[in-house]
C-alpha cells in the first residue's frame, strides 16, 4: 500500500467542511472541542473518512435555539 493510498482514507478540514455543510473554522472548533476526532499531521488536521461519515450522519449544522430578550 502506497502513501497516497493511505492518505485517501483521510479527509482534511476543507473536505470535512464541505461534507458537513459548515465553514472550515467550525470544523476546527469541533476538533478543538473534542467532538470530531482528528489527528494533526504536517500542520494539517486529518480525519478518517469513515469516522467523518459516522459523525456527519448525526450532526445537525443548524444553530441551537437562541435566547431572546423580552
Amino acid at each position: 500500500m502506497s502513501k497516497l493510498d493511505l492518505l485517501d482514507e483521510y479527509a482534511d478540514v476543507e473536505e470535512a467542511a464541505r461534507r458537513l455543510g459548515i465553514h472550515p473554522e467550525s470544523v476546527r472548533r469541533l476538533i478543538r472541542q473534542g467532538k470530531l476526532p482528528a489527528i494533526r499531521f504536517s500542520n494539517k488536521w486529518l480525519m478518517e473518512k469513515h469516522v467523518l461519515e459516522q459523525f456527519a450522519s448525526h450532526y445537525d449544522p443548524r444553530p441551537g435555539v437562541k435566547a431572546t430578550l423580552l
